[in-house]
């Protein structure tokens, strides 16, 4: 049997391996060049090269786009404004002529003469008298007269009627509409609907009017060429019954015969 002498430890060989990057292969060597050329410049790496002369491109100023303003909201609003004010007004004017006295409504309608201011005796006189009588306004706005009235619950009469009865209702603050012989059917209609059916007004023509329409109570009047002028109803509304001198006397019960009055028959025997 043999037997085998042990020589020296074998010491293992090493092999020095440089490192790499990725897949074996070697990293790459760093540019200290180019580092130092960018330095130099005083550029980024990477970024854009300038242009001519060393400057930048300019930057855009942002465009802001304005919109149209919608006028349409605001009209509405100042529509409503103008309303409101309008009816507000309206209402503070109405207010404030409902407190006037009949008397400065009357002065207050345009065209109205005011007998009553001109003291006139043959205007302001009461007593009642026969026979047929004279007046200084045609139609008659006051005066003496015939102890009985006209009756003006209304009344439309198609012919004239005699002034000393129909003066009589003035004095109970009837208002007495005339209208000149002649005048247009659809003129006299529209008087006819201002008048029929209303107590303490009556109406009738009347001869020599030098106006087409004249409008009555007593000592007031009104003169006017059209039936739609609005202040007939101004004058119907501000003296009917208000310029009464006898308050609550009566417009019914009273004469409802046409034509003048009659001179009294001379007595008996004469």
């Amino acid at each position: 049997m043999s037997m085998s002498t042990p020589g020296p430890d074998r010491v293992p060989s090493t092999v020095k391996v440089d490192k790499t990057s990725g897949q074996g292969k070697p990293p790459a060597a760093k540019s200290t060049g180019a580092k130092s050329a960018g330095a130099k410049s005083g550029t980024r790496p990477g970024a854009r090269p300038q242009g001519k002369g060393g400057k930048g491109r300019k930057p855009t100023a942002p465009v802001t786009v304005k919109g149209s303003r919608n006028w349409g909201p605001i009209a509405v609003a100042g529509v409503v404004v103008l309303i409101a004010v309008g009816i507000i007004g309206y209402g503070v004017f109405a207010s404030m002529k409902g407190t006037q006295s009949w008397e400065d409504r009357a002065a207050g309608i345009e065209g109205v003469v005011n007998y009553r201011a001109q003291n006139n005796p043959a205007i302001n006189a009461q007593d009642h008298k026969d026979g047929p009588l004279t007046y200084v306004t045609n139609p008659p706005v006051g005066g003496a007269h015939n102890a009985a009235w006209q009756n003006c619950m209304g009344d439309v009469y198609a012919e004239p009627i005699a002034n000393e009865h129909a003066v009589h209702s003035l004095e109970h603050g009837a208002v007495w509409v005339t209208y000149k012989q002649g005048l247009p059917a659809d003129q006299v209609t529209k008087l006819q609907e201002k008048v029929q059916g209303r107590d303490y007004m009556f109406m009738s023509p009347i001869a020599n009017l030098d106006k087409n329409i004249s409008v009555q109570a007593w000592g007031y009047q009104l003169k006017v060429d059209n039936a739609d002028d609005k202040r007939i109803d101004e004058f119907v509304k501000a003296l009917r019954l208000n310029a009464t001198l006898e308050p609550n006397a009566a417009c019914s019960s009273g004469k409802t015969t046409t034509g003048p009055i009659q001179a009294a028959a001379p007595p008996a025997g004469n």
